[in-house]
């Protein structure tokens, strides 16, 4: 049997980048958030029969002040808007400010034609990118660049960046809005209207927040109820004026105007529904002597909330369950060989890729965890006694359970299950998701018909070294797993190319199989290549980042109490 590692990697080996040994990765600090907003003019059009299709990326350096030196990471990419070349993006990007740091930012704008495609692997065609930093946009407030594109001279396509500071009040607000008697803008129908809500910039100007969906051929719509922030509306400030303006759709992408109004959160929250404002089109007002409007918008119910924070809820009493699948298939190479993506050198003092992986995701995830249970799983290899081929296996091999006691046992437990498998294949990743979907869904059952508080959240390490043989499968397991308390992190090690795997990764909107769709995002994917040479408490920041925030969406769209504390 091997030796369990309780306090520390195998052989007290320090962390790879220096930190003392035993010591778990160091908790991330908050600093000042900034909130980009952006819109884009005048862009190239690339696609034939219709307009572009932007979404913009958003990198930031990591690691150097220097330009030329650093590396790029996503930040984050804004909603994929259709047929538009002067996008106005609802979808902030909220990255962490530092005064006293130089931070390089890089925005991409991309025309994409599909959701499933990979931007990075040319799955878009580059509309146009600009480069600043953003200690010069937050100086300024808004900040207006020239999109350039390499091997063309300079356009007209242009950016423009609102920066502001995140404010720390936040509630949630449920609206249902309709509207009647709305102008008629289409010859052959009626309008197909929708709302946007834009928020007021410290410099007077106005940025889209959020869009309802759009109703066909109707003067008298009724949207379906939505929910944003007050964070999001309006940056938490009561007072702050918020223009809610009246699109009519067209099937070229384009919008007519129908009118606007303006109000407050504040008038807004002490109003009397249902509310009646109405909607004014400034220039028709102008050249008609008796108009009056061009309809009104009805706020039916509004309803504010606390929104809790994934501190809240984990200080509420809600635990991170920590559930690992390792990926034993023979494309990792005879671990028998120094080659091998499965070789222990001996002694131990070195650790490999996976086990590397394991120590740096479970060393936060045990933080969060009172009993330190955690189950463990192998897929893809032949096991003892008999040598048969299960769809996955206890990490523990001969245990009847599969939970591991702490990080450690669960690396005792692979360095042990090495020892005895047979590698096989083929990479098929779906029974482990479902497993864990398995469990999640008899907790999600159990919270909804009690209407009890969430008191464990499943987080799965999915570590393999190839393109998995069954995508739709995994796929649909991830979308099924979405209605559920858990996320799933997939960390491919080894050299392999891991394009496809991008699109398990919903970026670019929420993932879709087989005319199903997510409720929610709850996957990240790295390839562990990108950390090989940096700290592993690198790798753990990275691939925990999005884990509050799906937490956090899970909570609220089942509308889930709070635990007591």
């Amino acid at each position: 049997m091997a030796t369990p590692y309780p306090t520390g990697p195998p052989g007290g080996a320090p962390y790879p980048g220096g930190a003392a040994s035993g010591a778990p990765p160091p908790a991330a600090e908050f600093k000042t958030q900034v909130q980009l907003l952006i819109s884009c003019s005048n862009l190239v059009d690339k696609d034939v029969l219709s307009k572009s299709d932007p979404v913009c990326v958003v990198d930031m350096m990591q690691g150097s002040i220097d330009a030329s030196q650093g590396q790029y990471m996503e930040a984050g990419r804004t909603e994929h808007i259709k047929d538009n070349l002067n996008p106005s993006f609802t979808k902030g990007i909220t990255v962490n400010y530092f005064f006293e740091e130089i931070q390089h930012l890089h925005f991409i704008v991309y025309d994409v034609d599909s959701l499933s495609q990979n931007l990075r692997s040319g799955g878009g065609d580059l509309l146009g990118e600009a480069k600043t930093q953003l200690g010069k946009i937050v100086a300024a407030g808004s900040l207006e660049l020239t999109l350039e594109r390499k091997g063309h001279s300079k356009g007209k396509s242009k950016i423009k960046i609102v920066a502001e500071e995140v404010s720390t009040a936040d509630e949630n607000v449920e609206m249902t809005w309709t509207a009647t008697n709305l102008d008629k803008k289409d010859f052959f129908g009626k309008s197909d209207p929708f709302l946007q809500f834009d928020r007021a910039n410290p410099d007077g100007s106005f940025a889209p927040v959020h869009r309802t969906e759009i109703i066909k051929n109707t003067l008298n719509p009724s949207w379906r109820p939505f929910s944003t922030s007050t964070r999001q509306l309006c940056n938490g400030d009561d007072s702050r004026q918020i223009k809610i303006e009246c699109h009519d759709w067209d099937n070229d992408g384009s919008t007519d105007y129908i009118g606007c109004c303006t109000t407050t959160l504040h008038d807004l929250r002490k109003a009397r529904v249902p509310l009646n404002l109405e909607l004014v089109n400034a220039e028709k007002a102008k050249k008609k002597k008796n108009y009056r409007n061009s309809g009104v918008a009805h706020l039916q119910v509004i309803k504010l909330t606390r929104n809790y924070t994934f501190l809240d809820y984990i200080s509420h009493g809600c635990e991170l369950n920590f559930v690992v699948g390792v990926d034993f298939t023979g494309s990792n190479g005879d671990p028998n060989k120094p080659t091998s993506l499965h070789y222990i050198a001996p002694g131990g003092g070195t650790m490999n890729e996976y086990q590397r992986a394991l120590w740096a995701v479970g060393s936060i995830c045990e933080q969060y965890d009172t009993d330190k249970l955690f189950p463990a799983f192998g897929f893809g290899a032949k096991v003892p006694p008999n040598y048969a081929f299960p769809p996955i296996f206890n990490l523990g091999i001969g245990s009847p359970q599969p939970e591991c006691q702490g990080v450690g046992g669960i690396l005792a437990a692979y360095q042990s299950a090495i020892t005895q498998v047979q590698l096989w294949g083929p990479t098929n990743a779906a029974p482990v998701v479902n497993a864990v979907a398995d469990f999640a869904e008899r907790e999600h059952n159990r919270l909804i018909r009690q209407k009890l508080p969430c008191k464990s959240y499943q987080i799965l390490l999915l570590l393999t070294d190839g393109i998995l043989t069954d995508m739709d499968q995994t796929m649909m397991a991830i979308i099924r797993g979405s209605e559920f308390p858990m996320s799933v992190i997939i960390v491919g090690v080894g050299g392999a190319d891991f394009s496809n795997m991008e699109a398990l990764d919903a970026d670019d909107g929420l993932l879709q199989c087989r005319g199903k769709r997510a409720a929610r995002d709850i996957v990240q994917f790295v390839p562990f290549s990108q950390y090989a040479s940096r700290p592993p408490e690198a790798l753990a920041k990275d691939v925990l980042a999005e884990v509050p925030t799906q937490l956090v969406e899970y909570m609220r769209l089942h509308q889930l109490p709070i635990g007591g504390s």
